[in-house]
């Protein structure tokens, strides 16, 4: 008989702890390599803090905002509910008459003053809260969020939302747009470059270390911003890998896969969400009672607001769902979005249908207090203002520091044949080769912001200069990015063959991820393979760099490479952490988030999936396979090389046999695991502790993660990890529509090793 945690008795469980406690997340928190020295570091304890609590000090307004809401008038309310563009003209007079509750866009800290005392000029003085897109930075760049997710380390997202948000409020921004914790099993679609990977924990626990990151202890301190989970829910998994495009998806997928990443998000505080742009099971998240009011507001106690995307509301009408905007208005609003960013339906229908009894008093008032308290938790009614004297217009050197540490941190070694890296720094001449080798502006990747990507990156040939000052280090770009031109790989192979060692950089420019840049084909684009194959043929020694926002398929020429590495779009010092991994000044220590497939034929290819009635067998035709492709993909999730070598013992459990309701009721099961290096020099190990319920009401995904811990050794040196597992890391969600957390008798298998693919097993028995 199973133990069933039904609707909020199982949240902070299956959300809070699912986040950054137990099971992995403290201990996690608390690693403090040596190569990570100087990322800041609140680490353990404040992250641990964030699960499970509310948004801080939200609801000491109450009473303030109830005082408020009673002299508004309809029209002041529906004002608050509308987000327009900060480039749109006549904003000001729209401010000033109490039509305007939030501003999109704006990051100059005189624009958003001019505005803001707008605003202070109408009745009733409500300020304006505005927001932006820090996804990865404001002035400093750091590498994009898929990227950070390689790191295994939740301290590098917290470093990144630290600073962004220091930087962004400086300017006057209030809120963000981030962190985006949308899992992805489909790399075609380009926004896999904004979250953390195909895993939920990963997200999970990612997620709640950039909410805590952007908002600290408490998000109305003036150099805190307001932070957004997105996009909710399921976005992540389009259909086809087109942006925008339709999900489907059973109850039980949505709560145990695309759900647990937000729980966590609302348990650690964020202050708001924002809907997602697809459609969930035929309704669009725009007007989803389901996931908007019944789960997110009813069962999770969310009291922050939801904010629609950029123009979601209105999108209702092509989607077929509503029929005009007073149509969209009423569908949107009822299900529970309470702002509407910039197109205008609910403050041009919203009286009307109040007028007809389609929208209910208690329902606008329900969306303003939302919002109000978010405004006031913020610090707006105290500090509308920002001092212009103190906006920030340049990335500082320590910053810098935490974006080159975090970017070498963030990077992953795929390949590495007969030692080809570390290169030695006595070589004494280095051809860089490829498009993006001098590349200033790519570095910065997707949804740089403005101010962040006018300020040029550091290029990998100069960070390769920087670190070999003794060196004759050369540039051929041999091919652009894309276009079939290849009349330079002659100057690169006569490049190569004046050379010591070749760096062949090569990869994505920033526009090829992130949202809208959907790929059919995610092999590198244009004619970049050839240059690769090109290179390679002048049997020269050589290394490959890989720079992108999204896994590629590099199946058809990655056995040429001796080396290739993982970079990303690393930011603002990528030059710099590239070289610095090149020449073995950091030991990579990353693992990869999300699986690379072999060919797109292969999509979606994830590590979690669930086991078929005929899974892969190589001695048998009739199983779950492809005629002309090995099973599996080219490189798992969890993968990464170093340069020294680990062993990674079986896993031990501190009992073999525990009740389901002493699991309920808090029980632990330990797991320990001991690390060895076997090398010849210091390097980080991932220990990665995977569960499998074999058998179980409804089918379980061949692995979950559900602990992970990133440890640093020196040569020789071994230690025992810890990981406590509970309830929450075993049971599931049913496809119950009301939401049930279940946890069923029987054997579960716990992994633990340094990828995915570890067969090394324990066996706890619940009861």
């Amino acid at each position: 008989m199973s133990v069933s945690f039904t609707r909020r008795t199982a949240l902070k469980g299956a959300a809070g702890a699912i986040a950054l406690t137990g099971a992995g997340g403290a201990e996690l928190a608390a690693a403090a390599p040596a190569t990570a020295r100087t990322l800041a570091s609140p680490a353990a304890a404040g992250l641990l803090a964030a699960a499970g609590r509310k948004a801080p000090g939200n609801r000491r307004f109450e009473g303030k905002i109830s005082a408020l809401l009673k002299q508004m008038t309809v029209e002041e309310k529906l004002g608050q509910l509308q987000m327009r563009g900060g480039w749109e003209a006549g904003m000001d007079a729209e401010a000033r008459a109490g039509r305007l509750g939030a501003i999109l866009g704006s990051d100059s800290a005189a624009a958003i003053n001019t505005l803001q005392r707008a605003a202070l000029e109408s009745r009733l003085g409500i300020p304006l809260i505005f927001g932006l897109d820090v996804i990865h930075g404001f002035l400093t760049t750091f590498p994009i969020p898929l990227a950070q997710g390689s790191s295994f380390d939740t301290r590098v997202a917290l470093t990144d939302a630290t600073v962004g948000a220091r930087e962004a409020a400086a300017s006057g921004i209030r809120w963000t747009f981030a962190p985006m914790v949308d899992v992805s099993h489909e790399p075609r679609w380009g926004r896999i470059a904004e979250c953390y990977g195909e895993d939920p924990y990963m997200n999970a626990v990612f997620g709640v270390a950039k909410v805590r990151g952007y908002q600290g202890d408490d998000y109305g301190a003036p150099d805190r911003l307001a932070a957004c989970a997105k996009h909710y829910a399921a976005y992540g998994q389009p259909e086809g890998g087109r942006d925008y495009n339709t999900v489907d998806v059973s109850e039980q997928r949505l709560r145990n896969m695309y759900l647990p990443s937000y729980m966590a998000c609302v348990y650690a505080g964020c202050a708001t969400v924002m809907a997602a742009f697809n459609t969930i099971s035929g309704v669009p998240a725009h007007a989803n009672v389901h996931t908007l009011t019944e789960i997110l507001k009813q069962e999770w106690g969310f009291d922050g607001f939801v904010v629609s995307d950029y123009t979601g509301v209105q999108e209702l009408i092509p989607h077929g769902i509503a029929a005009d905007g007073k149509d969209a208005a009423r569908l949107s609003l009822n299900a529970g979005v309470d702002q509407e960013m910039v197109s205008t339906n609910f403050l041009t229908y919203g009286a009307e249908l109040l007028a007809e009894g389609k929208l209910s008093m208690e329902r606008l008032d329900d969306a303003v207090r939302r919002i109000l308290r978010v405004k006031f938790a913020a610090g707006l009614f105290d500090r509308p203002l920002v001092d212009e004297s103190a906006e920030l217009t340049a990335p500082s050197a320590a910053d810098r520091a935490r974006a080159r540490n975090v970017a070498a941190r963030s990077m992953v070694l795929l390949r590495n044949e007969g030692g080809a890296l570390p290169l030695a720094k006595t070589v004494s001449s280095i051809a860089v080769v490829g498009p993006l080798g001098n590349d200033t502006q790519n570095l910065h990747g997707s949804w740089a912001t403005v101010k962040g990507s006018q300020i040029p990156a550091v290029s990998i040939v100069d960070g390769i200069k920087a670190a070999v000052p003794g060196a004759n280090v050369t540039f051929t770009a041999g091919s652009t990015v894309t276009g079939d031109d290849t009349s330079g790989f002659g100057a690169a192979q006569d490049a190569a063959r004046a050379a010591d060692v070749t760096v062949v950089v090569v990869g994505e420019t920033a526009d090829l991820s992130g949202e809208a840049s959907s790929r059919s084909d995610i092999g590198l684009p244009g004619v970049q393979a050839g240059l690769v194959r090109a290179i390679a043929e002048t049997g020269r020694p050589f290394v490959v760099v890989l720079i992108n926002g999204r896994p590629l398929t590099i199946a058809d020429w990655h056995e040429l490479a001796p080396a290739i590495l993982e970079a990303w779009d690393p930011g603002i010092e990528g030059g710099n952490a590239v070289a610095d991994v090149l020449f073995g000044a950091v030991n990579p220590g990353g693992k990869l988030p999300v699986s690379f497939p072999r060919t797109v034929g292969q999509i979606p290819i994830y590590y979690n999936h669930e086991n078929t009635g005929r899974p892969f067998d190589p001695n048998s035709k009739w199983t779950s396979k492809y005629l002309d492709l090995p099973n599996g993909p080219l490189y798992e999730f969890g993968f990464g090389l170093s340069y020294t070598t680990f062993t990674v013992s079986a896993p031990t459990l501190s009992t073999s046999s525990l009740s389901a309701s002493a699991l309920q009721g808090g029980a632990r099961v330990q797991v320990s695991v001991q690390v060895t290096n076997t090398g010849s020099q210091a390097g980080d190990e991932v220990v990665q502790i995977y569960v499998h319920d074999p058998v179980a009401s409804i089918v379980q995904p061949v692995k979950r993660l559900r602990a992970f811990r990133r440890v640093t050794l020196a040569a020789g040196a071994s230690t025992t990890v810890r990981f406590r597992l509970g309830a929450e890391d075993l049971g599931y969600w049913t496809n119950d529509y009301g939401g049930e957390f279940v946890l069923e008798p029987g054997e579960f298998h716990i992994y633990a090793g340094n990828t995915s693919s570890t067969e090394s097993v324990a066996t706890l028995t619940v009861t």
